[in-house]
């Protein structure tokens, strides 16, 4: 049996987590002004007011444990998507499991030139993307996009090539169990965490929405927890000021 034993560190050499940084950060990548507009330097297809918008929503996120359908909808209203028939399969398969946040008129790409293998050419989501995403948030809309290709560095996935847009957030099962979930941000790091109860999605689904990311940046906080090593509430400057050692 493996204890994780917490021992206190000075303030002054304790490291900031990554929630602590994004917490802190305005936004947490490299902007520049467009035409009047704040853009992402390195996605420009973001909608980067939302982002921040989201990524805030996320970080006040209570808990993450209770039955399945209510902690989907905190996800979807984290993340500025309605609840309804349009976003059915948000968070609830194996593959629509990033949330991303892009400009308004990068939401009518469809992946015409067939950059991200396995989506269609035809993959047009700019109708429904306007239909369910909320207006508070603000400019630009929000989705639930495949994850598929996200094993790979740079991303080869639907948010980064189709609509050349960061994730905001991304929802990846724990192995081997695969009864919890870990949130992580563009860059893979840990927001939130989940153990939901109730009808949560089947098991070969979980099962397979860690098996897209395996071998990539998204899935170090998963491995990170699988392994005991908390994903960074208990570690090397860890959310609590400690590090933790196994007995």
């Amino acid at each position: 049996q493996v204890v994780a034993l917490c021992l206190s560190l000075s303030p002054r050499v304790r490291a900031l987590t990554g929630a602590e940084e994004l917490a802190m950060a305005d936004y947490p990548w490299q902007t520049t002004v467009q035409n009047g507009v704040e853009t992402d330097v390195l996605y420009p297809g973001t909608a980067v007011d939302r982002l921040r918008s989201v990524l805030g929503n996320v970080l006040a996120l209570g808990s993450l444990d209770g039955p399945w359908t209510e902690v989907r909808r905190q996800l979807l209203a984290a993340g500025g998507l309605k609840d309804d028939r349009s976003t059915s399969h948000a968070f609830n398969d194996d593959n629509h499991c990033d949330l991303t946040t892009m400009r308004s008129e990068e939401s009518f790409k469809q992946n015409e030139d067939g950059s991200v293998a396995q989506i269609s050419r035809r993959n047009q989501l700019g109708p429904h993307i306007q239909a369910a995403s909320l207006p508070e948030l603000g400019v630009g809309g929000s989705w639930s996009t495949c994850t598929n290709g996200a094993h790979i560095t740079p991303p080869n996935d639907v948010a980064h090539v189709q609509f050349s847009s960061r994730i905001a957030f991304k929802l990846v099962w724990v192995p081997p169990k695969f009864e919890e979930f870990v949130l992580v941000d563009d860059e893979g790091r840990e927001l939130k965490r989940g153990r939901p109860t109730g009808q949560v999605p089947h098991i070969s689904a979980r099962q397979s929405n860690f098996a897209l990311v395996k071998g990539g940046k998204y899935a170090q906080a998963a491995e990170a927890i699988a392994a005991g090593g908390g994903g960074g509430d208990c570690k090397q400057g860890g959310v609590d000021g400690s590090t933790c050692a196994a007995a």
